[in-house]
């Protein structure tokens, strides 16, 4: 228990540094004295500064995905499911950007290393994608085919809008508000129709 409190701490005290300083001129020493822990105890938990940038990374993906799970549990529709995942994945990012400029620019700025870090993340977020178009297929919401191949175009295509999402080259309210009418007109089936085609 110790051990987990002295982790989340040291990571807590480098996104903070990161955040203000930059990465490239935050330290390990820098960490060790903000911390309070020393340079023993810091080299204890991470062997260098990359391992603490990737736990970084890696508090802020397990927030976003605590909020997913808040919201494929809730009791609304599946469009409406679809809707908030889409709407948090995106506007989770663009606030945690607001919060830690330095930090995210850095994220963004090596893109690779970020990718390495989030396959466990994307991995569970299509996952939650996948559930919530199945559920929709069976509670006669969505007009799919095939749900693997819908939930992995519709992942893929929220994914790639974050970079111009977050920097602002696409307006951040207008994309929340065309996301109602993107995920109703593409798998929801026509006013009228739902009764009358699907058994």
């Amino acid at each position: 228990m110790k051990k987990q409190v002295t982790k989340k701490l040291l990571v807590e005290v480098a996104k903070q540094l990161f955040a203000t300083k930059g990465i490239e001129n935050t330290t390990m020493n820098d960490i060790a004295e903000s911390s309070e822990k020393g340079r023993r105890t810091l080299y204890e938990y991470f062997k260098s500064k990359e391992e603490i940038y990737y736990a970084v990374i890696e508090s802020e993906l397990d927030k976003l995905t605590e909020k997913h799970i808040e919201i494929v549990t809730q009791k609304i529709t599946s469009q409406e499911k679809l809707i908030e995942l889409i709407n948090n994945h995106l506007g989770m990012i663009g606030e945690t950007v607001k919060k830690n400029g330095n930090l995210e620019t850095g994220i963004y700025r090596n893109f690779m290393m970020v990718e390495k870090v989030r396959k466990r993340f994307d991995s569970v977020e299509l996952e939650l994608f996948q559930n919530v178009l199945a559920e929709g297929k069976r509670n006669e919401e969505f007009d799919i085919d095939n749900i693997k191949l819908t939930a992995n175009f519709w992942y893929y295509f929220i994914k790639g809008l974050e970079v111009p999402y977050v920097f602002g080259c696409i307006d951040q309210e207008y994309t929340k508000q065309y996301m109602n009418k993107l995920v109703n007109g593409a798998l929801c089936f026509p006013v009228g129709q739902m009764r009358n085609t699907v058994k």
